[in-house]
């Protein structure tokens, strides 16, 4: 065989693989462990760029914008991170210290990129003022103790 038909057969063989094996990881279901292991997600905030964390939330003393946010957070967010935030099969508690010590710049950077390898999708497509919203809302919960539900 020649050497420019052994390099294509070699790459299709290899792209096969590759897909195989990505086929095979997105089959698997999310394991609730995962999920309640908080270390894993909640690192990602301390991935905000400086400038990031440094934003102040414009709507932070706007009463309508924790309405407007639990609004939002019911129709986008809730279904992963349960009614009230606790979390939930697919999505930690947003109401632990990780999250609610982050400064509204870095959940706000957070809702902005998402985590989308955690299953967190980008938001970046949602009004600015509404993801300001969400961030409001989100602040308003303060942490809630593991045994308080």
């Amino acid at each position: 065989m020649k050497s420019p038909q052994r390099a294509v057969l070699t790459a299709l063989a290899i792209s096969s693989l590759f897909l195989t094996a990505s086929q095979s990881i997105a089959q698997k279901p999310v394991s609730t462990e995962v999920v309640q292991h908080k270390d894993y997600f909640y690192a990602e905030i301390a991935k905000a760029p400086e400038k990031a964390r440094a934003k102040r939330n414009p709507l932070e003393s706007d009463r309508d914008a924790v309405a407007a946010g639990s609004n939002l957070f019911q129709q986008h967010c809730a279904e992963c991170h349960g009614e009230s935030a606790d979390g939930g099969r697919k999505g930690p508690s947003l109401r632990v210290q990780e999250i609610q010590g982050a400064t509204p710049g870095a959940l706000f950077w957070l809702l902005t990129n998402g985590v989308v390898r955690r299953g967190m999708p980008v938001w970046s497509k949602l009004p600015e003022p509404q993801r300001w919203q969400l961030v409001t809302y989100l602040k308003s919960l303060g942490v809630r103790s593991p045994d308080a539900k």
